[in-house]
């Protein structure tokens, strides 16, 4: 008896050992993709306006640029901000197939495993970097948007493997980790893609976006090679899905919207439960709509409207990441269990103001206020709406709840760039920022009527 407990005891110990390792080498993993991912992001605009100048007039951005014209004359819709439309398209279309491929990625490492799929997914990452640094055209750079977006099922397969590895006592401090790459990775990365973009001009202009490129190449390659050689497989075979059909039937619930936001994924939920998730639902996913259009417009408004540079934008980056991990790591981290829901109505309201700011602002002390608003009322919603959502619900259902609202996320993605850019193209910047303002106040009603 005593030979069976001790042995136990060093099982359990290899386990937790085990346990940490993962989720360390899951953290580093996500921060390495994130720096990557979000590099490009100030970048958008002055990529788009150089793919306009170099292309031949066959190209495809030009028979796009050809179909736009012919809409803005009819529009009466300014042409100097036709890239803004072609921003939107590209955001949604990375988003859309995110969402499209997320759960299919899921359900085949049911079957076949964790850590085949991850390798699958971070070679496809590298390789829309490599295509991007050598996108000349701009049918080259959507491919590399394409590939990249269709790869990107990394983000979920980390949290299930982090439920994999991880039990119910330490899945949160584990998930919190995770919390913190997003940060870090939204604090740094746009600014140091904004840094090598601007150490690439003078020697070769034409083709300045190459070396933040490769960066964003070599990052994802180190993040391949790393999950390589260090991750374990956490899926055992004995727990997988039978069959290919049984692995991937359950991503049906996450890619049909009706599904979505019946939350017909989930069971042993009482009728108040499944009210609760419809509702936090919708305000979830009206809230994560027009906050998007807004993040993905914004450097657009800063480019056009105030001239900002590469370098700007990366410092614009720079400060609402800073703003929210403070936030987020001091503040919001010890909101009480019994006011969160009040957190997250107040920055549901703080959001309206930060629109009207930044869609009115004539000088750069509105704007920047606007931002900081818009900074602190993201800090608060994000993590305090998923602390809300986790406690609805039976444990273990936690999953296909969070996976719902996952889910949710990226279709809002997918849908708020295109929607706010054809707003911003079509009526102006000032007219679309306020209609999201007023749009913006339906979600904490929604969430105040929540039982």
């Amino acid at each position: 008896m005593t030979t069976v407990t001790s042995n136990s005891s060093k099982e359990k110990e290899y386990e937790s050992k085990d346990d940490s390792k993962t989720v360390r080498v899951i953290f580093i993993s996500l921060l390495l993709d994130l720096l990557a991912f979000t590099m490009i992001l100030p970048l958008f605009p002055a990529l788009l306006d150089h793919y306009e100048s170099v292309d031949s007039g066959n190209g495809l951005y030009s028979v796009f640029l050809n179909k736009i014209h012919k809409l803005s004359s009819l529009l009466n819709a300014p042409e100097n901000i036709n890239s803004v439309l072609f921003g939107g398209f590209l955001g949604s279309m990375y988003s859309l197939l995110q969402f499209l491929g997320t759960p299919i990625v899921g359900g085949l490492s049911d079957v076949y495993g964790r850590k085949p799929l991850m390798m699958l997914c971070l070679t496809g990452i590298a390789l829309s970097y490599l295509l991007w640094a050598f996108s000349s055209n701009f049918g080259l750079f959507i491919i590399a948007r394409i590939i990249g977006g269709i790869s990107k099922g990394n983000i979920s397969l980390s949290m299930a493997i982090i439920s994999d590895a991880t039990s119910a006592a330490t899945r949160g401090r584990a998930m919190a980790l995770v919390g913190i790459a997003f940060s870090v990775g939204f604090v740094l990365g746009p600014m140091i893609g904004a840094m090598f973009a601007k150490m690439s001009i003078g020697s070769r202009e034409s083709q300045w976006y190459a070396l933040p490129a490769m960066f964003a190449f070599f990052l994802s390659m180190c993040d391949l090679f790393y999950v390589a050689i260090n991750m374990k497989e956490t899926l055992p075979i004995k727990n997988r899905a039978k069959s290919l059909v049984n692995g991937i039937s359950g991503a049906i619930v996450y890619i049909n919207p009706i599904d979505l936001f019946q939350f017909n994924g989930v069971t042993d939920l009482t009728n108040t439960e499944l009210q609760q998730l419809r509702s936090l639902g919708k305000t979830y996913f009206l809230y994560l709509f027009i906050y998007s259009g807004l993040e993905f417009t914004l450097t657009f408004l800063t480019h056009y409207s105030f001239g900002f540079s590469r370098m700007q934008q990366g410092w614009m980056f720079l400060g609402i990441g800073t703003i929210m991990a403070l936030l987020q790591g001091t503040w919001v981290r010890q909101v009480p269990e019994h006011k969160t829901k009040a957190v997250i109505e107040l920055g549901l309201w703080l959001a309206v103001p930060s629109f009207v700011c930044i869609g009115i602002a004539k000088d750069l002390m509105m704007l920047y206020f606007g931002i900081f608003l818009f900074a602190v009322s993201t800090a608060m919603i994000v993590t305090c709406m998923m602390t809300l959502v986790s406690k609805v619900g039976p444990e273990n259902q936690k999953g296909i709840i969070t996976g719902i609202f996952r889910s949710l996320g990226a279709l809002a993605r997918a849908c708020g760039p295109v929607v706010a850019s054809i707003a911003f193209w079509s009526l102006g910047s000032c007219t679309s920022y306020l209609i999201g303002a007023v749009a913006l106040i339906i979600p904490p009603i929604i969430l105040r009527n929540i039982t």
